[in-house]
């Protein structure tokens, strides 16, 4: 690379190490000095060292999404579908997180809540929404009448995330971690079939619906897996913008009159 002189490209060779690539090596030697700078590695070479590169890591050489379609269909109750959801190595996050968290509250309850990953509180307590933001969502769905430990479907709560390991820094899923834990959580839909569905937060919205832009999407009744679902803005959200809570109030009112129906 032009302009990257000795102390750049050590910083770059270090964060490659950081990232997993150790071995920078390919399935027979290449002598770049008679390659020439502008020639690329040859293509045979190239195809030899990711062909040895499957055969030592059967794992990333498989296709992550469709392993998690497999092991998520081959799941016939909920507590199958958590140990092939920890069993699945494919996630990165699955390597830093201290916990798989797979859900809270009774799985037989009408209204099934899908927020985004866990953060530092969730991850220790392997449990979804039980920092400040869910102490606030349990305060929220209190006031229409349902709670995570109510034993009544018609009254009870029962919450799931997108992610069942935390970010690093909490940051947001990245679309390819999306993509791989979606079969699961299409399939934890399918095994707990609630009636309708709350969805919180732009990653909920986008493994459900295709689509973000909470503040758009929010209040207006979508439907995914052949369920509603009601978009709604996260109690993290809330929290840091107190005003937006009359909106989520409205958005409560319409779950609720769905539930009577």
């Amino acid at each position: 690379m032009d302009g990257l002189d000795w102390n750049a490209a050590l910083a770059a060779l270090a964060w490659q190490v950081d990232l997993g690539a150790t071995e920078a090596i390919l399935d027979a030697p290449v002598n770049r000095y008679e390659l020439g700078d502008a020639q690329p590695v040859p293509k045979a070479a190239a195809a030899a060292a990711v062909a040895a590169t499957a055969a030592l890591d059967p794992v990333a050489a498989a296709d992550p999404v469709e392993e998690a379609r497999r092991a998520a269909a081959a799941a016939p109750t909920l507590e199958a579908l958590r140990e092939a959801m920890a069993a699945y190595d494919h996630c990165d996050l699955k390597r830093g997180a201290r916990n798989t968290v797979f859900c809270d509250g009774n799985p037989a309850a009408r209204l099934m809540l899908i927020g985004e990953a866990p953060g530092r509180e969730e991850d220790a307590a392997g449990r979804p929404f039980v920092g400040r933001a869910g102490q606030l969502l349990d305060r929220m769905f209190a006031a229409i009448g349902l709670a995570r430990t109510s034993p009544d479907p018609a009254s009870a709560l029962y919450i799931t995330n997108v992610m069942p390991w935390r970010p690093p820094q909490n940051r947001d899923p990245s679309a390819e971690e999306v993509a791989m834990m979606t079969p699961f959580l299409a399939r934890h839909v399918e095994l707990a079939a609630p009636d309708l569905i709350v969805v919180t937060g732009n990653t909920a919205c986008a493994a459900l619906l295709g689509r973000t832009g909470i503040t758009r999407l929010r209040g207006r009744w979508a439907e995914a897996w052949g369920r509603p679902v009601m978009p709604m803005c996260h109690p993290a959200y809330l929290l840091r913008n107190p005003e937006a809570k009359r909106e989520a109030w409205a958005d409560l009112l319409e779950v609720k009159a769905r539930l009577a129906r």
